[in-house]
């Protein structure tokens, strides 16, 4: 072979080598890139449901009457301003975590909540004479001279607590700078009939207070004594010249009523409960200038 055929067959091994380069003949094959990571799925808190709803008690008028055992919906029954109203501190929990309750002046009842709106009891009350939502008179001035009209318990949600008043009685405070307290029905003037008119079934003979809410002894020392003793509470009293939801900022029909589920235990269990309650621990409570005889 000559020189040129030489140079001829090393130029075209060196084509061939080039254009296999190029076509990756002699390359490894790539490695495939891995799959994208699954993503990491996301788990949001779970509130934790709230706890069996106790079963309601009713409370009479009648200050020698064990308290009825009230049907679980017995909420449903309420008027329309307690319900919207309960519905509304259940869904915004306006009530902090604390036990409430609510106020139907109109109708002269209380209503008791545990901490996540379950209704615990209710009771009739007694309340001021006057119609109205604010207190009109400094507490100062003498209850004798406060005319009936003027006479008023007023509306609002108050931060409440449990005090003792200047007779050394256990009361829990709504209004401090009113004075305005909820009691153990006062024994008042013979005049006044207290616990007859607390008794009666109609509530439209339930105003005769000076402010103050008169509720039957059972329901303050078996419920309110011992859900408010060991911090504060809220008390929602529903206004009578206006509506809860303006009073309280909310749109009545825009929340869902809380769901309470049923409680444990048999009503045989409960009765024997209530015949031996157990005592509140003991806390030491501030003593203030207010007389439960209003």
């Amino acid at each position: 072979m000559n020189k040129h055929a030489t140079i001829r067959t090393l130029a075209f091994s060196l084509v061939l080598a080039s254009c296999a380069a190029h076509a990756g003949l002699f390359s490894k094959k790539a490695a495939p890139a891995p799959p994208p990571p699954e993503p990491v799925a996301v788990i949001e808190p779970v509130a934790p449901p709230p706890p069996p709803a106790p079963i309601p008690l009713e409370f009479s008028g009648i200050q020698t009457a064990a308290p009825l055992l009230a049907p679980m919906d017995r909420l449903q029954s309420a008027p329309k301003d307690v319900l919207d109203t309960v519905q509304w501190v259940g869904a915004s929990k306006d009530n902090k975590g604390l036990p409430f309750v609510v106020v139907d002046k109109v109708n002269a009842r209380a209503y008791a909540f545990t901490p996540a709106a379950q209704l615990k009891a209710t009771a009739p009350i007694l309340l001021g004479v006057g119609v109205g939502d604010e207190v009109l008179v400094s507490p100062d001035v003498p209850m004798s001279a406060v005319p009936p009209q003027k006479r008023i318990t007023p509306a609002g949600r108050y931060v409440s607590k449990l005090v003792i008043d200047n007779h050394g009685k256990v009361v829990l405070l709504i209004d401090g700078p009113n004075l305005i307290t909820m009691h153990i029905v006062a024994k008042g003037t013979p005049a006044q009939r207290r616990a007859e008119r607390l008794a009666s079934v109609a509530s439209n003979d339930n105003r005769i207070s000076f402010g103050c809410i008169n509720v039957p002894p059972a329901f303050f020392t078996t419920v309110l004594d011992p859900d408010f003793r060991p911090a504060k509470g809220i008390v929602y009293i529903l206004p009578e010249k206006t509506t809860p939801g303006k009073m309280f900022g909310f749109q009545p029909g825009a929340v869902t009523a809380p769901v309470a589920a049923q409680a444990p235990g048999t009503p045989a269990a409960l009765q024997v409960s209530l015949q031996t309650p157990q005592a509140a621990p003991a806390t030491a409570l501030e003593v203030i200038a207010a007389d439960a005889a209003r």
